[in-house]
């Protein structure tokens, strides 16, 4: 923008949208992490690290794509990965096929942890995010979420696209979710969130 340029200002209703749009990006995250913290005793942040290993190949995954995964620095990842260690519940390895890069493995003990903490945090997915909605509504924040993450990552493919030759856990296959659509947002607002 050049320094002539009047700023975009938001008007009344975009400013109301983005602030509520904000607080839930800082209180959502908040809420499962304390909810991880209190039922299962471990981060929401550790929980994305095993539970992403829990669906890759072999339990095994680059350190480098586990923290792009998670959305965190490798120095975040690494000291995550060493508490993980620390529990026996993911181990580090050498890439055998590129030595420059290490993997993080998920042990049959975090194997366990997974299958322990995720019914809870998945009926708390359920309590805080779906469940409030109709089905149109969650289509509807499908639809937005990848429009945004398009807008932040416009080289990335949507996050399911890149995660859709992962097996789920114990076979529940990803071939099955819902394939973003490009059309436009406005054009499926069917009903509004209250």
């Amino acid at each position: 923008m050049g320094d002539t340029e009047e700023p975009r200002w938001l008007d009344a209703d975009e400013q109301q949208t983005f602030m509520a749009f904000g607080y839930m990006l800082v209180q959502l995250p908040a809420a499962f992490d304390a909810f991880l913290q209190r039922t299962a005793g471990i981060s929401l942040f550790e929980y994305q690290i095993i539970a992403a290993l829990s669906v890759a190949p072999d339990r095994t995954v680059r350190l480098s794509r586990l923290a792009e995964f998670t959305a965190g620095s490798l120095s975040r990842l690494s000291n995550a990965v060493t508490r993980l260690e620390e529990r026996g519940w993911m181990r580090r390895t050498p890439d055998p096929v590129d030595g420059r890069y290490t993997l993080g493995v998920l042990t049959d003990a975090g194997w366990g942890k997974v299958l322990a903490a995720s019914p809870g945090h998945l009926g708390e997915v359920r309590r805080l995010v779906l469940d409030p909605l109709t089905k149109a509504q969650q289509q509807q924040l499908h639809r937005i979420s990848d429009r945004i993450m398009h807008a932040v990552e416009p080289d990335k493919p949507p996050i399911n696209e890149r995660v859709r030759d992962l097996p789920h856990l114990r076979g529940r296959p990803t071939h099955a979710e819902p394939q973003c659509v490009e059309e436009p947002v406005e054009s499926h607002l069917e009903e509004e969130v209250r």
